[in-house]
């Protein structure tokens, strides 16, 4: 029998008491079909090309059969995703004002294929809009494949957050990355249960809307029209010590200061971060010339997931929300 301390290093139990999955050495596997399912939603759905001759959108996700799954094993990665997506279209030609629908259809999604040669088929109900066809079949197409990549990317990052455990050597390199956080509480939240510290970032965004201040805060704080934005349910409660949950349950939080059409500060976390570890993100809403210019302010962004969450502002928030204001405009 080994004596403590000595033996193969795979085996050996640093840091934890359990000693689960130690050095990553086991078979991990975890399920990403319903996680899937919402983040494929997220990117196609709201897809808009438009020309000379006309304006077309992915209008809604008719179905998506399939499953995904992320596996690790000796501290490697592997990935099974495979996938039948069929999306609703709908368009109108400029001239004449014609609407017109359609059907895009993706038989296969699969990690046998690179996403730039995943099958996608257009095709429109009988009559003329041809020309919305052919729209859709070129530069609908490429928008598309555009989001199948940002999937696969969030697969391959966002979702297997936490799934390589860091051991004594990846931890030290990791603590080398010099980020310094301004709140002891964000200290104390950014600890998994190893206990090694998580190297995080802190993130600066600005965006002009062209609306009242009194709409932009309502977009954010109105159970409605953040569902409308985020194009899936939603749970809000809009007060101090409130809890959110947006995203189909991706992203998750809770209010800690809200000053009408002025501030909103929010605890912020994403699914697949570290368990119980938190961004605190603030919003300023400061009032401009016919505009309003919402001010992000976020500590505590886990490094690897910095990209991501710039992704999830600007894509998700941002433009989504401006689409929604857009669509109020013309409606009104």
């Amino acid at each position: 029998m080994a004596k403590w301390g000595q033996g193969d290093p795979r085996w050996i139990v640093e840091e934890r008491e359990d000693g689960t999955n130690v050095n990553n050495w086991h078979w991990t596997e975890r399920d990403a079909t319903s996680w899937s399912k919402g983040r494929l939603r997220e990117l196609l759905v709201g897809i808009t090309v438009e020309n000379e001759a006309g304006r077309c959108e992915i209008s809604e996700l008719k179905q998506v059969e399939g499953e995904a799954s992320c596996s690790s094993r000796k501290g490697k990665l592997i990935f099974f995703y495979e996938w039948n997506i069929k999306l609703g279209w709908k368009g109108i030609i400029r001239e004449s004002g014609a609407k017109h629908k359609g059907l895009i259809e993706i038989p296969s999604l699969s990690e046998e294929n690179e996403v730039d040669d995943t099958e996608v088929n257009v095709s429109k109900k009988k009559g003329d809009g041809d020309i919305l066809k052919d729209l859709m079949k070129t530069a609908g197409t490429a928008k598309v494949r555009e989001a199948l990549g940002d999937y696969l990317k969030a697969l391959k990052t966002e979702f297997t957050m936490g799934m390589i455990l860091p051991t004594k050597a990846m931890a030290a390199q990791e603590l080398t990355v010099e980020r310094k956080l301004s709140e002891n509480a964000l200290q104390a939240s950014s600890r998994v249960a190893l206990g090694v510290r998580i190297p995080t970032v802190a993130l600066h965004m600005t965006e002009l809307f062209d609306t009242a201040i009194e709409q932009l805060y309502r977009i954010f704080t109105v159970k409605d029209l953040v569902q409308k934005f985020s194009k899936s349910p939603a749970v809000l409660e809009a007060e101090k010590g409130g809890k959110f949950q947006m995203f189909d349950g991706n992203i998750t939080g809770e209010y800690t200061e809200l000053l009408t059409n002025k501030k909103i500060v929010m605890k912020w976390r994403c699914r697949n971060w570290p368990e119980e570890h938190y961004a605190i993100v603030a919003l300023n809403f400061v009032p401009t010339l016919q505009q309003t210019e919402l001010q992000l302010d976020c500590k505590g962004v886990p490094v690897c997931e910095e990209e991501n969450m710039k992704f999830c502002w600007q894509k998700q928030h941002f433009e989504e929300i401006k689409g929604l204001l857009q669509l109020t405009t013309l409606n009104g």
